[in-house]
């Protein structure tokens, strides 16, 4: 029973983050209510079938590590479906998930590439990305009639106080469920306003095993392609930090064979999710923190949560649950999601050398061109649609400015440097 209930424990600190990825990105792509509930449901299942992968000695590192969908992707998930389309999308997910499995033998060596300087710069880029979609879901959806109206200002703003003060006044287990209780509780207050669609739970399905290719098959774009390698670097490194943070809790030294396999986990992760048009996944750190709280250290643990999350991405009734969530409530839980990610980078970045000029001056152009061409994609339509994965596309331009203008100013010798004094 005990197992069970810190298996239960574990699925609900990986929810959220779990069901609030295919929301945004389906109702940003235009997809209907019932398409949007099997996201949902397929992402849930395909969470299972990742964090398998990853617990599981033959294929991952072996630690008790929740796989999940990774925020880092939204944003370039949502600007690729609206302009290349969904073929594209998936398409070049796969592609990035093969490419990391190609370099998985040789990430480690590649991570001097993605010194702190350049790591926090991206992420802080892609959280600059993201604000925007929090905000118009606040207020109440791109394109909706009452868009900017006060009620949905006022059911965002209710969500987010509530997460904060969860997070404020209590600790352990229920301050790792914050945006989760959040989300129930928004969408409890948003049924007294009137706005929550109960209809689509009714007409749901209680049972359906998920299918590969259910929106599109695989066509493939570079830039896109790219995008998503980009971002799957990133993962790569935000899970390299769990990793470690498991090895010691659980007393497991870790050798660069376990590393290899860990980062080749998370490529076929990313693999198999674009087959059944879910999405890419990355170590969830939230669950780091229950591992430490709980002390059960065992795998067995997140093999229970593995079958739970199983069991539950064969139910499209939970999926049509999930999307009930009001436009606006999801708005207040994402300004504090996606601010963390925007907050995240900032922290990476605050671990640099800021006395050094050189760092500010990479932080400052890539950072602003990211932000800028995120802001104003036409600034250099002009250099046509053959660069356009380049000039109208923030993370893209902004990750490769960050890599270049460090090697530029800093080489890899300071990075090497850095990492000798730690």
């Amino acid at each position: 029973m005990r197992t069970f209930i810190l298996s239960v424990q574990h699925l609900l600190a990986m929810y959220a983050g779990a069901i609030l990825v295919p929301i945004i990105v389906g109702t940003s792509l235009k997809f209907s209510t019932e398409e949007i509930a099997f996201l949902v449901t397929v992402d849930i299942f395909m969470c299972g079938v990742a964090t398998f992968l990853q617990v599981w000695k033959g294929t991952g590192t072996g630690l008790p590590i929740v796989l999940g969908c990774t925020f880092t992707a939204v944003a370039p998930m949502i600007l690729i479906g609206q302009t290349k389309g969904i073929s594209d999308l998936y398409g070049s997910l796969f592609l990035s998930g093969i490419l990391v499995v190609l370099i998985a033998p040789f990430f480690s060596y590649l991570v001097k590439l993605f010194p702190p300087v350049v790591t926090g710069s991206v992420v802080t880029i892609i959280g600059i990305n993201l604000m925007p979609v929090a905000m118009n879901y606040l207020a109440g959806g791109e394109g909706a009639k009452d868009y900017g109206d006060g009620k949905n200002i006022l059911l965002g703003l209710i969500t987010l106080v509530i997460i904060l003060v969860i997070q404020r006044f209590t600790t352990g287990f229920l301050k790792s469920i914050a945006i989760l209780i959040g989300l129930v509780l928004g969408t409890v207050i948003a049924a007294w306003f009137g706005i929550v669609d109960v209809k689509q739970v009714g007409t749901a399905h209680w049972f359906s095993l998920p299918h590969p290719f259910r929106f599109a098959h695989f066509s493939f774009d570079f830039g896109a392609t790219l995008v998503f390698f980009i971002v799957a670097l990133v993962s790569l490194i935000e899970s390299t930090g769990v990793y470690h943070a498991l090895s010691e809790i659980t007393g497991k030294q870790l050798e660069r064979k376990d590393f290899r396999k860990g980062y080749t986990a998370e490529g076929l992760a990313i693999i198999l999710g674009a087959i059944f048009n879910a999405f890419p996944y990355t170590a969830y750190s939230q669950n780091v923190g229950l591992v430490s709280l709980s002390g059960a250290k065992k795998n067995k643990v997140i093999y229970g949560m593995v079958i739970l999350l199983v069991i539950c991405g064969c139910i499209p009734k939970l999926g049509a649950l999930a999307n009930m969530i009001p436009l606006p409530v999801l708005g207040g839980a994402m300004i504090a999601m996606f601010g963390m990610v925007m907050a995240y980078g900032v922290s990476i970045l605050g671990t640099s050398d800021f006395k050094n000029q050189n760092n500010l001056l990479v932080i400052a152009i890539s950072v602003g061109l990211g932000a800028g061409i995120s802001a104003v994609p036409d600034a250099f339509k002009s250099l046509g649609d053959h660069f356009s994965w380049l000039t109208q596309n923030g993370i893209v331009i902004g990750t490769i400015s960050a890599i270049l203008l460090n090697f530029f100013f800093n080489g890899i010798k300071y990075q090497q440097k850095q990492e000798d004094m730690k």
